[in-house]
């Protein structure tokens, strides 16, 4: 990414110095631009660029960088929850721009409002809802998180009273299914 200073006279330009404001970091550099190499999802946000001379007050301008990435999910929570009880499967991914959400049982795609379902995505969280959970609501979910630079996936787990599972609330043995993940893929592909 390069940021650049322009101006009717850049013979006059002594220095620019640009801060961050995230992270409060500043640069100051010699003529009229500012390169950020192999820039990060970290150095997202405003910077603030000050161009001044011997001849004039200090010209200031503020810039918003915004890095785009691929979905990175951070949460992914399984549940237990008992036949007739209401379940919540969360997954939360943090992607620029924005990730879409998918939810699978098995290898196939549910969709919101259909088999006692209800996906609900606010922001950066997805949720996979069940209003009275049954038998055959128990296994494996998977979300899948994508957007336009990539996508990802996590399995998680509803299970029921008296099932094994880990410290994180994930029944034992849980294995996303490489199957799924190359069908999605495939899928988003072919949109494109």
């Amino acid at each position: 990414m390069s940021l650049q200073n322009v101006q009717e006279r850049p013979e006059t330009l002594k220095k620019m110095l640009v801060k961050d404001w995230s992270g409060m970091q500043k640069f100051v550099t010699e003529g009229q631009h500012l390169e950020l190499t192999a820039i990060t999802k970290e150095q997202s946000g405003s910077y603030e660029c000050i161009a001044s001379n011997d001849i004039s007050s200090p010209d200031v301008r503020i810039v918003q960088v915004t890095v785009n990435y691929p979905p990175f999910i951070s949460k992914a929570r399984g549940t237990g929850t008992r036949v007739g009880q209401k379940g919540i499967l969360q997954c939360e991914a943090s992607a620029v721009p924005r990730a879409d959400f998918e939810w699978y049982k098995e290898d196939r795609r549910l969709f919101n409002g259909l088999n006692g379902v209800k996906i609900e995505n606010q922001g950066k969280q997805s949720m996979l809802v069940f209003f009275n959970v049954s038998e055959q609501d128990y296994g494996n979910y998977t979300c899948v998180a994508m957007n336009t630079m990539g996508m990802t996936n996590a399995s998680i787990i509803l299970y029921g009273p008296g099932a094994i599972h880990d410290v994180n609330g994930a029944a034992a043995a849980t294995r996303c299914s490489s199957y799924l993940f190359s069908s999605v893929m495939l899928l988003q592909l072919l949109k494109f």
